[in-house]
């Protein structure tokens, strides 16, 4: 039996309910997510880590689920987009996207709110060259960024104010 037929069973909390799944050591997360897990919330873009539209936060740091490889998972907390309103970091942002219309098709909107969520929980109030560096291995092909921008930074106004 090789490494890449060996299943091992990953146990970690997934939007605040703990998980127990069987996988092989390197399938991918943002598949395991889609395929066997039923969120389809994180999308598959470029698959090699660039376009961010795969993101998840684990343990409060965002990560392509592309790049993020299921043996990782080990006893981690990771919320996608399907859990982000449970936070409060993730109600301010989605409030923020929504009401400043950041997003045109939304494929990219899950990678954005989740980047910017785990930039809230990480950073009481960021300034705008944190907030830039948290959203720049993202890329929306619709909206333009000025208005993710604007959003992201409301966002973190609304957070810091406890709403």
């Amino acid at each position: 039996m090789t490494y890449h037929q060996t299943r091992i069973t990953i146990r970690f909390v997934l939007n605040g309910e703990p998980v127990e799944i069987a996988a092989r050591p390197d399938d991918r997360f943002v598949d395991l997510l889609r395929d066997r897990l039923g969120l389809p919330g994180a999308k598959v873009g470029c698959g090699i880590g660039r376009c961010g539209s795969c993101t998840v936060i684990v343990d409060d740091v965002a990560m392509n689920g592309c790049l993020l490889l299921a043996y990782r998972l080990e006893g981690r907390k990771v919320t996608t987009i399907e859990g982000l309103g449970t936070l409060p970091e993730g109600r301010a942002v989605m409030a923020a996207f929504s009401e400043g219309n950041a997003f045109q098709c939304g494929y990219c909107a899950p990678g954005f709110t989740l980047a910017m969520a785990a930039l809230l929980m990480r950073t009481a109030a960021p300034d705008e060259a944190d907030i830039r560096e948290a959203l720049g291995g993202h890329v929306c092909r619709c909206t333009g960024y000025h208005s993710i921008l604007r959003a992201a930074a409301d966002a973190a106004l609304k957070c810091g104010n406890g709403d």
